[in-house]
C-alpha cells in the first residue's frame, strides 16, 4: 500500500501502488520515486481486483509498477547486495535508491556504479537538524544516529561513484512547511553530482526554493495526493520563477 509520512513516523495510508502509477501517467511527471520502508518483505495490499491480487513482495509490485509506468523510474529499499540492485533493474527500475546500506558498505556504492553506470545509483540522504544547528545523517529509517554530517557524507558518495543525492530532512517530512533550504544549500555547495531535495512541500512555489538553493530537481510526495492538478500547477509555479521546466501548459 502507499503511504503518506510525516517525520518518518506516522503513515497513513492512502492508496495502492500500482493504482497510482496510472493517474501520475496522466499528468506530465518528469520522474518517479518509489521508496520501500516496510519493515517486512510481505506487501500484502489487501484488494482482490484482478490487477492487484497476489501482489505480496517488493519485486512483484516493482515489475506491476514498471509496466504501468512511462516515465523514468527510481526504486529503493531493502537494497544491500549488488544482486538486489542486479534484479530491481531486471524488474524494471531505471535506477535504484540505496540508504542505510550504502553508509553500512560503501563500497556498493562503487560497485553499482561500475556494473551499471553512476547514471543508476542514487544515494539517500536522511539528514536532522540538531538543537544547535548542526546536521547529522541518520540510518534506518530514521532511527539511527551517524554521526556524519550530510556535507561529509556526500562527499564520500561522490567520491564513490554515486549519479545522484536524494536529500531529505527529517524534520521536514509531511509537515508542508518548505524544504530545509539551508540544509540544501550547504550540500549542494561543495558537491557536483545533482542533489534532488525532498520533503517539506506545503505549496507549488516551494519549487523554486528549492531550485534556487542548489537542487537540481525537486520532488514531493503528500502535494501529489491531496492537490489537485499537482502536475501544472507546480511546473507553471516553476515557469513563472524563471526555472527552465518543460510543461504543456499555457502561462
Amino acid at each position: 500500500m502507499l503511504v503518506r509520512s510525516e517525520s518518518f513516523t506516522i503513515h497513513q495510508i492512502i492508496g495502492n501502488p500500482i493504482h497510482e502509477v496510472e493517474r501520475f501517467n496522466q499528468w506530465n511527471v518528469d520522474e518517479l520515486i518509489y521508496l520501500d520502508i516496510s519493515k517486512t518483505e510481505n506487501k500484502n495490499i489487501g484488494r482482490n481486483d484482478s490487477k492487484v491480487k497476489d501482489l505480496g513482495d517488493n519485486l512483484s509490485i516493482l515489475e506491476a509498477v514498471s509496466k504501468n509506468c512511462f516515465m523514468p523510474l527510481t526504486w529503493g529499499g531493502r537494497i544491500k547486495t549488488i544482486e538486489d540492485i542486479r534484479e530491481r533493474i531486471a524488474r524494471g527500475a531505471d535506477k535504484v535508491s540505496i540508504n542505510s546500506q550504502a553508509f553500512k558498505n560503501p563500497k556498493l556504492i562503487t560497485q553499482g556504479a561500475n556494473t551499471f553506470g553512476s547514471q543508476a545509483i542514487v544515494v539517500n540522504i536522511d539528514a536532522k537538524k540538531h538543537k544547535d544547528g548542526s546536521y547529522e545523517v541518520f540510518v534506518d529509517g530514521g532511527k539511527t544516529p551517524t554521526g556524519k554530517t550530510p556535507v561529509a557524507w556526500a562527499k564520500q558518495i561522490e567520491e564513490m561513484g554515486a549519479g545522484e543525492i536524494l536529500l531529505q530532512s527529517i524534520e521536514r517530512d509531511g509537515v508542508a512547511c518548505g524544504y530545509d533550504l539551508e540544509l540544501i544549500k550547504s550540500v549542494s555547495s561543495e558537491t557536483g553530482i545533482p542533489i534532488i531535495a525532498l520533503g517539506g512541500v506545503g505549496m507549488f512555489e516551494d519549487y523554486s526554493k528549492g531550485v534556487e538553493a542548489g537542487a537540481s530537481a525537486v520532488a514531493a510526495a503528500n502535494i501529489w495526493h491531496f492537490k489537485e492538478m499537482a502536475d501544472r500547477q507546480g511546473k507553471l509555479a516553476l515557469y513563472r520563477a524563471g526555472v527552465d521546466v518543460r510543461f504543456n501548459v499555457k502561462k
